[in-house]
């Protein structure tokens, strides 16, 4: 088996590092696509690779005609395409011909609908099954520098199978997100998964961006207990991938801050009045829902 990643930074290298860790045997294989050279260099002296594939030219675009990345996918049985939301569902159109007959094709990206849409209407390949996914993982922190072969322990591991995705390859990632450590793994639909998304991962890192911007000064955290840092540490965000994730389906996360909004005016209204009983009654509720969460 021959697994191939493209795209090696914080989860390309982590998802690299887990399977080398926890997957991989000794008839199999590790091959990383980056524009970057340093970084694949660094991959190879650590062992997480076992061949690197880089622009002869460096470019900032994966669109360099000169990319070996082609000859990369023509080997690799399993490849994960770790690259923006936009940037995987124009890769994997544009390279689906050089993919091997019978790989299984997979991404990363934390939004789905236009990239299923996209790839059910341009994706032509039905010797290829292309299986969306979103394993829920991350790091304030950025890079290969920074990615770790523990990062998925506990974790979750979505799968958004598109209409005539092979439920026999779908077994195959899932095996996979179990050696690595995800322990819940589920299947749903784009849109369900970008409604649900939207809530507990892009709403958090806006508020999270919005406690930070409201903050009176930067010496507030000479007189942080932990709370403040806890709220606020994926505030350190990697800004082109969040400002296209926020705006890829701008509509659900609106609607989901305008929800929040309404919930922190009932909270304000209750502390302005002083209004013990209403103030009681809403904390507890709170208090309850957490815990339910939690068994879930």
């Amino acid at each position: 088996m021959i697994y191939g990643f493209v795209g090696m930074g914080l989860m390309g290298g982590s998802l690299a590092k887990a399977i080398r860790k926890y997957v991989v045997v000794n008839t199999d294989a590790i091959y990383g696509f980056d524009i970057s050279k340093v970084v694949l260099e660094d991959a190879m002296l650590d062992g997480t690779i076992d061949a690197m594939f880089y622009p002869k030219k460096q470019d900032s675009s994966v669109d360099a005609n000169d990319y070996p990345v082609k000859k990369m996918l023509a080997k690799c049985d399993i490849v994960f395409v770790c690259l923006y939301p936009s940037a995987s569902l124009h890769f994997i159109v544009k390279y689906q011909n050089y993919f091997k007959s019978g790989a299984i094709v997979t991404d990363i990206s934390g939004v789905k609908t236009k990239l299923c849409e996209g790839l059910e209407n341009d994706f032509k390949r039905s010797d290829v099954s292309v299986i969306p996914a979103h394993p829920m993982a991350g790091s304030e922190r950025e890079g290969y520098t920074h990615s770790s072969s523990e990062m998925f322990k506990g974790r979750n591991y979505i799968f958004v199978p598109l209409q005539h995705t092979n439920k026999n390859k779908i077994t195959i990632l899932k095996e996979i997100a179990r050696n690595i450590g995800f322990t819940h793994i589920i299947e749903t639909t784009a849109k369900i998964h970008d409604h649900k998304i939207a809530f507990t991962s892009q709403l958090c890192h806006v508020i999270a961006a919005s406690l930070v911007c409201s903050a009176e000064d930067t010496s507030i955290t000479k007189f942080g207990g932990g709370s403040f840092e806890d709220l606020t540490r994926i505030a350190m965000i990697n800004v082109p991938l969040w400002t296209e994730l926020f705006t890829a389906d701008k509509a659900t996360l609106v609607q989901h801050i305008e929800n929040f909004e309404e919930s922190l005016r009932t909270i304000k209204t209750a502390i302005e009045k002083e209004d013990i009983h209403d103030m009681s009654t809403i904390l507890e509720s709170v208090r309850k829902k957490r815990i339910e969460m939690a068994m879930h």
